[in-house]
């Protein structure tokens, strides 16, 4: 496609002219269409006339081995020669859903996963996962354990359960009310907090919060605790290293299930194959998606840990797992997410976005940690974000209607740097293909655009 062929023209065109786009006003869309892109290499993207960009934002946390990878592509073929869809409801299933169940459970192994329901993302993954936990009670005996809780600034999709258990107002203002019995304590969110500086202490505070939540409501009525490891779309938070075991430990104490939203962290992101093994955690119940695939096709999974599949086994009237979607299992996607993961494994890109995060984490608060619209910058692994503030001492946010942070967004765009900017967070989630070069070259077009 040449520079000014009819084809280009006709899409710049109609670029979000018929199209609703996700959280954003439609009309603020037309009047500023979005980057047409058109092609993927590696950790780069190319738009619609041809300009290059660094991809820090993954897609959407998602393209974890790269654009364009053979391996990946070569397996979607083969698959596709062979067999396109079959169902795995009732009397069939296909044979890539079998390899990828196993796969998945030999990989979790050490959480000691079980059994794993295939859905087509993150916001079914999380749904199934409540579905899992409310039938899983009623199978022990325990029908009236059916509350969720969940943390401030938390996210976990939006169909109606993940929106009544995400943690931010903006998520589900304007489709309230929500579900009954979704209730959310405070997170320990270590720049934002009304309690403490100190790591420990909010991690103690944070804890004893949820504990006695769970006692508030009466522990014979809540089913599960549902929680990210590292807490993604609310601003990359990262909670003190003995936050998590403490989540066990109540759950444990409490006879609460506790499903950990991997959705983000699965696979790598955060510097360990899963977030919650980063902190020495068990979940009773795992949410996947995005890495799963590495974005080329969509999937979900959700994995069931040993001890909450057996309730299965006791038969009865209610033993029948009521969820399925017409694409549970599509050996398309499941092709990909094996050849997915099998590069994941075997170019160590787990170990590479813990060392590569590191060294990021590092640059950033050399070169720019100390300005002052800086208010904070933080991560794990790569999954990164830089805080704008108007005010150091003070911290106070930019807000929606504050013009400086997309600014800064716009002026890396402009200059070669694909950045997601969340209100006053700039979020960076890059493939985990990423080297320390690519890191320079983020760092310096990102600290000209903050002092720009």
């Amino acid at each position: 496609m040449n520079a000014h062929s009819p084809i280009q023209n006709w899409l710049k065109e109609n670029n979000a002219k018929h199209q609703w786009h996700p959280m954003q006003p439609p009309k603020a869309v037309e009047a500023d269409p979005p980057l047409i892109v058109q092609r993927g290499e590696g950790v780069f993207v190319e738009d619609i006339d041809g300009k290059r960009y660094i991809d820090c934002q993954g897609g959407l946390w998602c393209v974890n081995a790269g654009h364009n990878r053979a391996p990946i592509k070569d397996a979607i073929t083969r698959q596709m020669d062979q067999l396109q869809y079959y169902t795995t409801f009732p009397g069939s299933t296909n044979a890539p859903s079998i390899e990828l169940s196993a796969k998945l459970c030999e990989i979790a192994a050490p959480e000691d996963i079980a059994k794993v329901f295939f859905c087509l993302g993150g916001s079914d993954a999380t749904e199934s996962a409540f579905k899992i936990a409310r039938q899983y009670w009623k199978l022990m005996g325990q029908g009236e354990k059916t509350k969720i809780i969940s943390l401030r600034n938390g996210y976990h999709g939006l169909h109606f359960g993940g929106m009544s258990a995400c943690g931010g107002n903006a998520w589900k203002r304007v489709y309230e009310p929500m579900v009954p019995g979704f209730f959310q304590v405070e997170s320990p969110h270590l720049y934002r907090n009304p309690f403490t500086d100190d790591p420990e202490e909010l991690s103690a505070i944070c804890a004893a919060l949820l504990e006695r939540e769970i006692e508030h409501q009466h522990p014979d009525t809540v089913a599960a605790i549902i929680a990210e490891p590292i807490q993604g779309a609310g601003g990359v938070i990262v909670p003190p290293a003995s936050y998590w075991p403490k989540l066990r430990e109540i759950c444990d104490r409490q006879n609460v299930l506790l499903i950990a939203d991997e959705v983000i962290t699965g696979l790598g992101r955060s510097g360990t194959l899963f977030g919650s093994r980063g902190w020495g955690v068990k979940p009773d119940i795992m949410c996947m998606a995005k890495g799963l695939t590495s974005g080329y096709l969509p999937l979900g999974a959700t994995l069931i840990g040993r001890r909450v599949a057996e309730a299965w086994d006791r038969g009865g009237p209610l033993s029948v797992f009521m969820q399925g979607y017409t694409y549970s299992g599509h050996p398309l996607a499941c092709a990909a997410a094996l050849a997915a993961i099998d590069l994941t494994l075997e170019e160590k890109l787990t170990e590479n976005a813990a060392d590569v995060g590191a060294y990021f984490i590092g640059r950033l608060k050399a070169t720019i940690g100390d300005h002052p619209n800086v208010g904070d910058i933080r991560g794990k692994g790569l999954m990164i974000a830089v805080e704008l503030v108007k005010d150091r001492k003070t911290k106070e946010p930019y807000t929606p209607d504050d013009a400086y942070p997309n600014k800064v967004s716009n002026a890396c765009v402009s200059n070669g740097i694909i950045i997601r900017c969340i209100v006053n967070k700039l979020i960076i989630s890059p493939p985990l293909t990423f080297t320390r070069e690519h890191v320079d070259q983020v760092v310096e077009v990102l600290r000209k655009a903050v002092e720009q």
